[in-house]
């Protein structure tokens, strides 16, 4: 995968219960930050997001656990579009320390349109991907290949 540049990052206040009894941010409450990172993401860069009709369904996880986190630890979740389907896309996301800027774990995700409605995936609308297309500073959509 070619380096990502993050254009939303999300800084993530820590909670009491966000640490276990070893001092560290429990790898179960990673996906949280993840979620708050890309409702965030879809909600400022997609337009007219309606959260009773639309939903993004994650269908497939890869995280890697880089360094624990502590409770005197500022951190972030940096979310990126890397691909964008028909129905589907990719998501690249990172939890940071503002601080230092060291990688504490990285999440990429393969996520589904879904309408609450009809209770089927749904096609991403052209509004949206042309959104994030433009957010991101590039085209992303999956090239389709010719059969020949």
């Amino acid at each position: 995968m070619e380096k990502v540049i993050f254009k939303h990052i999300l800084p993530i206040q820590l909670r009491f219960n966000d640490i276990d009894q070893f001092g560290h941010v429990n790898n179960s409450v990673y996906f949280s930050f993840y979620d708050l990172g890309k409702t965030n993401y879809f909600a400022s860069v997609c337009p007219n997001v309606d959260w009773n009709k639309d939903a993004i369904m994650v269908v497939h996880l890869e995280i890697d656990f880089i360094e624990q986190i502590y409770s005197t630890n500022q951190i972030a979740v940096q979310t990126a579009v890397t691909e964008i389907g028909n129905k589907s896309f990719h998501l690249y996301q990172e939890v940071i320390d503002q601080r230092t800027k060291k990688i504490k774990c990285s999440c990429k995700s393969v996520m589904v349109t879904y309408d609450l409605t009809s209770h089927n995936s749904k096609e991403l609308t052209e509004e949206w991907k042309d959104a994030i297309c433009a957010f991101e500073g590039k085209d992303l959509r999956r090239k389709v290949k010719q059969v020949r």
